[in-house]
């Protein structure tokens, strides 16, 4: 393997995380992504010989972990877990505002539009989301004893962060993000505050 070929491989899978998270799977080309990434078209079928489909379901699973890891890096930052909460949601509001309403979830966009036409795709996307649920569950599972609930807790708060980037970017305004992450904190603290056995 020559000595360019990795930085070429990662230009393409970056400016494909950024083309799929933007524009979705169907709205991204293939030359739109080359010449995003300065790499000759060809170089995409060298990396990814299934073309589209092989570079989208890398991608997703990619951008999924690395982005589940950064949230798991927000919470950690924080010792009281209510508060690590109300902090994660608060550094997305912030994020999805500095970048102009445009980047919020690497997987959302491709997940929803892919749902029933890509099975490929689909599962690649149920796979990343359940990555989360898992690693939301052990976190939670820290201070909440029940497994179920944690669980729950951890299903909660991506349905209701995704729920909160779709109306933010609709709105073009960060506060329905603060808003999700107060009532996150809220089903946490009521699963904290909640008798052991009950």
């Amino acid at each position: 393997m020559g000595q360019g070929q990795p930085d070429t491989r990662s230009r393409i899978q970056g400016a494909a995380t950024a083309l799929f998270r933007r524009n979705g799977y169907s709205g991204t080309g293939l030359k739109r992504i080359a010449t995003e990434a300065d790499a000759p078209f060809g170089s995409i079928y060298h990396f990814f010989p299934g073309g589209k489909q092989q570079l989208a379901e890398e991608t997703i699973r990619t951008s999924g972990a690395a982005y589940g890891r950064m949230v798991l890096a927000l919470l950690e930052s924080v010792a009281d877990p209510v508060e690590s909460v109300t902090h994660a949601f608060e550094a997305a509001a912030r994020d999805l505002a500095a970048n102009g309403y445009t980047d919020a979830c690497p997987i959302a966009t491709v997940a929803l539009e892919v749902a029933s036409t890509n099975e490929v795709l689909r599962v690649a996307t149920a796979d990343v989301f359940e990555e989360w649920v898992g690693a939301g569950a052990q976190w939670f599972g820290r201070w909440v004893s029940d497994p179920t609930t944690a669980r729950s807790l951890a299903c909660s708060m991506i349905m209701i962060l995704e729920g909160a980037f779709v109306l933010s970017r609709a709105a073009r305004d960060p506060e329905p993000l603060r808003v999700a992450g107060r009532s996150m904190a809220e089903l946490l603290r009521a699963a904290l505050e909640r008798p052991a056995g009950d």
